[in-house]
């Protein structure tokens, strides 16, 4: 910091420790006691108070020594302010008096981190620093407050709300909003972005300035691009012009890698393309660890939109016929990925005038799986499991960078100076995820999630992205957001429960039903409040009540007594109050298009202690590479070195039984889930197939990653070491 200032930084030795340090880690560093983590003692024993000393030294040997100090809150809003580090306007909407308050009641909570791993991202990633990046002017709590303000929008009670939510660690935002919320010096709130590109030079051309705005803004980005002519398919009628969609594709791959948000996110990307679109097998090819280097792609992330009409050819041992676009939108009058495949598939096959080539459908799926062993990628979209489940009047084509977004678009028609002639409906995620384990123990689901919906809403009303309307217009249009889970193998393992056991897909499919309700009530009450809802809600099942058809008609209790064990002291709804909700909706509307996606939560699960997303974890101590400081130790929350057993990894547990859980979440989420499959080092391409015809069956609507655990070297495991032992 400039040596002129008079804002002295806290003063504590280097080597300080708590006093309170057990003997045996004294002089230790916090790096060299996270990494006992991953040993054990001498008594076979996992060493966690390691770690929580560890977060402890970190603060005294680091966070503190680099913490600019102001000598009380007034003196530093106003020199955050002054110096542009803080927006001016976020303090504008409130009384001094009350942001005083706000701080006290947040600091009230006395928050420590519960893991090295989780402090150190925090302050790595998250904590607003000096210009120089070299000293903190945040901690834990001055994050939460800023972020209750801004979402808070000058609604004390809602501000209160959300501190207490943040603070609790019940609720925690994506990484863009509470990076950025109050920062002056900040790209947006919004997590991701999906846009559509159609058959034309100048949506192509918008496509790519878009990847770069929105990059630069700190968002994932992904584009579907099904629509795109096949490689040598006419242009203006000139047979074999077109180039396909591996030219358009790397063009979207240097973009990303060139705009990113001030170095605090890197761009990332993926693409969609359709499972019957000609250029398949040349779109899959270019992550072939072969692949020549004039088709590889290196970081752009790929999506496949399958169609049931694939699975049954697959199941039959027949051909598949990839269709052109070019020919099925002159043919139809609508573009490719707005045509139902499995609808129209004999129809266009019958169709003299559509150019069509064959492959073999099992072959197909086996290329998938060989793709998938060798890069993870693609995703896969299941598109008619996604469509009937939909409550949205229109078609949903493509997913988003973490597979976990399902929303309605619209394509945008373009003049030839890249002009808008007619602003489209693109997309934007406004994320934010409940730790289960806390929320459960918070007692009070409604207001959890009444707390989160608005929070979220928030996130929507107030992102502003101009430099691409048809995502400006989306959004305004819909004020969709999703609200996400995480730490449930944590939750479950705590409770003493099996993950993928009965009782914890009875927990997991009560708990779902739960949030729904308290989710959709909220947004009516949006709705009531403003007189305003999502555009086109008059014409979604919500208004013509068919979406709660299930929930009144059917039968919803616990199977288990365990798992209604667990939800003793909470509020679970009847029929009754269904039908209730299904009134309220259809008298007042629903202010949020879409309201819950869970996606797969990285750096959020560390800085708020918990496992990720709803799967199981991947390993009972976690290893992380964290820029210069290297290897990380994560241990699985709430684990102890006496109920272990509970922590069965990803590996062990089989896809089935994480299958089976994302299956009875998603019957209750009206988005999407980032669900990644894992298998063990004797998984075959037959096996991966399989689980994709499992998932398909089940009725999951994506599946993420696909990981194979990779065989260890021989004579490579430590003795003693935690991790290799997993």
């Amino acid at each position: 910091m400039d040596s002129k200032l008079s804002v002295p930084g806290l003063s504590v030795e280097p080597g300080h420790e708590d006093p309170s340090t057990p003997d045996k880690y004294r002089g230790m560093g916090y790096h060299e006691l996270n990494a006992l983590l991953n040993l054990y003692d001498e008594n076979g024993q996992i060493q966690f108070e390691a770690d929580r000393q560890a977060a402890r030294q970190y603060f005294l040997q680091h966070v503190n020594n680099n913490t600019v100090f102001f000598h009380d809150l007034e003196e530093k809003i106003d020199y955050l302010v002054k110096h542009q580090y803080y927006e001016p306007e976020v303090f504008e909407r409130y009384s001094f008096d009350f942001v005083k308050a706000l701080s006290k009641r947040a600091y009230a909570q006395k928050f420590r981190f519960p893991t090295f791993l989780g402090a150190f991202k925090f302050y790595t990633s998250y904590a607003l620093k000096t210009f120089d990046g070299q000293r903190y002017l945040e901690r834990f709590e001055d994050r939460v407050v800023m972020t209750a303000l801004l979402l808070g929008e000058g609604n004390e009670q809602l501000a209160e709300s959300i501190v207490d939510e943040l603070i609790s660690g019940r609720f925690q935002p994506a990484t863009p909003t509470f990076l950025n919320a109050g920062k002056k010096q900040r790209g947006e709130l919004v997590s991701c972005f999906l846009l559509r590109i159609e058959d034309n030079m100048e949506s192509i051309g918008r496509s790519i300035n878009s990847a770069l705005q929105l990059s630069k803004r700190g968002g994932g980005v992904a584009f579907a691009l099904t629509n795109l002519r096949e490689a040598g398919a006419p242009i203006k009628k000139i047979e074999n012009q077109s180039s396909g969609v591996i030219p358009v594709m790397k063009l979207l791959e240097d973009s990303f890698s060139y705009a990113n948000q001030l170095g605090a996110r890197q761009g990332a990307g993926a693409v969609y393309l359709h499972a019957h679109h000609p250029d398949i097998y040349s779109f899959l090819d270019t992550k072939r660890e072969n692949a020549d280097e004039k088709i590889r792609i290196k970081t752009l992330s790929l999506g496949v939109v399958i169609p049931d009409i694939t699975f049954e050819l697959a199941k039959k041992n027949e051909d598949m016929y990839l269709f052109s676009p070019y020919d099925v939108e002159r043919i139809y009058g609508v573009p490719f990925s707005d045509v139902n495949v499995t609808e129209k598939y004999y129809e266009m096959v019958d169709d003299a005038r559509i150019k069509k080539t064959k492959i073999n459908a099992r072959e197909f799926f086996q290329t998938l799986a060989e793709i998938q062993f060798e890069s993870g990628y693609p995703y896969v979209m299941f598109e008619d499991t996604v469509n009937k489940a939909n409550p949205i009047e229109g078609k949903i084509i493509m997913s988003n960078l973490c597979s976990e977004i399902l929303q309605v678009s619209e394509p945008s028609v373009y003049n030839a100076d890249l002009g808008y002639a007619t602003v489209g409906k693109d997309i934007s995620c406004n994320l934010g995820s409940l730790n289960i384990a806390l929320t459960m123990d918070g007692g009070d689901l409604a207001q959890t999630v009444g707390t989160s919906i608005r929070a979220l809403t928030s996130v929507s009303d107030q992102s502003d992205i101009t430099s691409v309307p048809s995502i400006e217009r989306g959004n305004s249009m819909s004020h969709a957001v999703g609200l996400g889970q995480m730490n449930l193998h944590g939750y479950l393992a705590r409770e003493h429960v099996y993950y993928g056991s009965e009782e914890a897909l009875d927990f997991t499919n009560m708990y779902f039903y739960t949030v729904t309700y308290h989710a959709i009530r909220a947004s009516m009450e949006i709705a009531k409040e403003r007189k305003e809802t999502f555009v086109g809600f008059e014409k979604s099942k919500y208004a013509s009540g068919e979406y709660f058809e299930k929930y009144i008609n059917g039968t919803w209790d616990f199977e288990t007594e365990r798992a209604r064990e667990l939800f003793a002291g909470h509020f679970v709804p009847g029929a009754e109050d269904w039908k209730q909700l299904a009134a309220e909706v259809a008298e007042h509307g629903m202010y949020n298009q879409n309201l819950q996606a869970v996606p797969p939560t990285g750096s959020i699960s560390y800085i708020n202690g918990s496992t990720s997303s709803i799967h199981p974890i991947a390993s009972k101590i976690e290893i992380r590479k964290e820029g210069k400081l290297g290897r990380v130790y994560y241990p699985a929350p709430f684990m102890t070195n006496e109920n272990l057993d509970y922590y069965q990894d990803s590996y062990e547990i089989g896809y089935e039984k994480i299958i089976d859980t994302y299956a009875v979440a998603t019957q209750h989420v009206d988005q999407g889930l980032s669900l990644t499959l894992f298998f063990k080092d004797t998984a075959t391409t037959r096996d991966v197939n399989r689980a994709q015809i499992y998932a398909w069956r089940k009725g999951i609507k994506t599946i993420y990653y696909s990981r194979i655990r990779q065989m260890a070297l021989e004579g490579t495991e430590i003795e003693g070491c935690v991790s290799c032992m997993l």
